[in-house]
């Protein structure tokens, strides 16, 4: 049975031969390997065929500048026919039927092109397959860490000086440069230029955004480094000058602020090094220094109902300046600032909160008035009261005419004019002094004993 898998395998083989022609991939290696220096290499070689039941023959020769064509090894199947030279037995090792070759240390005078022959024969009765490779041996050495230089050494000042970067290694064989910004690979531009295997980094003129922290990258086949970071500092500005207050209304670059409230500017702009400000004064003959300083403080007092003044920032190692223009307006601002402060503010939670707890309350007492009063039973009995009782005659008091029977007399006084018109009599009666000009019911009250058993006659 086993012969028998053997011949059909064969006959595979054959038939892939025939149909696919001389170009059959049989044979599967590299065509360059970088290799280490002083580190071992293996040649890989792999079949694209069972080797059980296939002749196999072939020999590995080595070509490079300083020997020319050596003869390294003739095999066949797992027997080396010719062994190595005498100079390459401890360099090489070789384990047919395995094509692959090992280079025990690899050194500069293993470095050049290895021709591999192989004659395959899948049958006694059939043609061998001749099949060359050639793989390609470098020899590199890894990477040192590189160093980096930077001309000048102080910081550039924007648009006006170049700098230039540097780069190299101490160690290393077949080096490529790469140059990074913090973590951002620099291309080349129009104002960075690339020279010398790119080792070398030019930057005319310098600007604001070079600034940061520059490393160099050094790599071969084999490794890879990065130097420590070199920061470039440059020296710019002054840009986006601003002047700024948290106190009164701002509109554009007018200030409008209360009387007598204490006033507080902030004039800043972007600088390196940091600017020198002067705060400037403005009128319609004259202009005055009024104060150097960021901050610039004025009581609303002092001022007219319209002042003009000027922010001036200057750098003195890039010899630019700028200027900010604002106006300062007098002015009650009052309830309205308080507006004006409020608007596009949203509601605060504890506001809103506070406005909920007072709805649900005013609810609460509305509902309980409701059940204790019952307003609508109230009015509704008003409503419907009988108009008898709605409009019952007003009582004096005295509606029981047994009560109230008796002999009234009227006395009159009269005023100061005439006083002699006052009886003694009737003057004796009053139980108290009194205004004369008021008059007095002397009521003299009789309930007879009996009533009256008839008619009066």
């Amino acid at each position: 049975m086993e012969h028998l898998l053997t011949a059909v395998c064969l006959l595979l083989y054959k038939a892939l031969f025939v149909l696919s022609g001389p170009d059959v991939v049989l044979v599967i290696a590299p065509t360059h390997i970088h290799g280490t220096k002083g580190q071992p290499l293996l040649l890989p070689v792999e079949y694209n065929f069972a080797i059980k039941d296939v002749d196999i023959q072939g020999s590995w020769h080595l070509k490079n500048k300083s020997n020319g064509l050596t003869h390294l090894v003739t095999f066949r199947n797992k027997t080396v026919i010719a062994d190595m030279h005498m100079e390459y037995t401890n360099k090489f090792s070789f384990h047919p039927p395995n094509a692959s070759l090992k280079i025990n240390r690899l050194d500069d005078t293993e470095e050049g092109e290895y021709e591999l022959t192989i004659n395959i024969r899948f049958s006694n009765d059939a043609q061998p397959v001749k099949k060359t490779k050639s793989i390609k041996v470098t020899v590199d050495v890894p990477v040192s860490r590189p160093l980096i230089r930077l001309t000048p050494a102080t910081a550039a000042i924007e648009d006006k000086d170049n700098v230039t970067l540097s780069c190299w290694v101490q160690n290393g064989t077949r080096v490529q440069y790469r140059w990074l910004r913090e973590t951002n690979p620099l291309q080349p531009g129009a104002r960075h230029t690339l020279s010398d295997g790119h080792s070398v980094l030019r930057i005319s003129p310098v600007r604001k955004a070079d600034m940061g922290n520059y490393t160099c990258e050094a790599s071969n086949y084999i490794s890879r480094q990065q130097s420590q970071k070199l920061p470039l500092n440059v020296f710019y500005g002054p840009y986006n000058l601003a002047v700024n207050s948290d106190i009164g209304l701002q509109t554009g670059q007018v200030f409008t602020v209360d009387p007598g409230e204490l006033v507080s500017f902030d004039c800043w702009a972007d600088s390196n090094p940091p600017n020198t400000y002067v705060w400037i004064s403005k009128g319609i003959n004259f202009t005055e220094v009024i104060m150097t300083g960021p901050r610039f403080e004025v009581k609303s007092l002092t001022l007219a109902h319209r002042e003009d003044y000027t922010c001036r920032a200057y750098n003195n190692v890039t010899q630019k300046q700028d200027e900010a223009q604002f106006t300062i307006v007098v002015a009650g601002l009052g309830i309205g600032r308080e507006k004006h402060s409020q608007v596009g503010s949203s509601i605060s939670p504890v506001a809103a909160i506070t406005v909920t707890s007072l709805i649900v309350i005013t609810c609460m007492v509305f509902v309980l008035f409701r059940k204790a009063c019952h307003p609508q039973k109230v009015i509704r009995n008003m409503y419907n009261r009988p108009l008898t009782e709605q409009k019952r005659p007003h009582l004096s008091g005295h509606e029981d005419a047994t009560e109230d029977f008796g002999i009234y007399e009227f006395i009159a006084i009269p005023g100061k004019s005439d006083p002699t018109q006052a009886s003694s009599r009737s003057l004796s009666r009053l139980d108290s002094a009194q205004d004369l000009h008021t008059t007095i019911y002397d009521v003299i009250r009789h309930i007879p004993e009996t009533p009256p058993q008839g008619p009066l006659k």
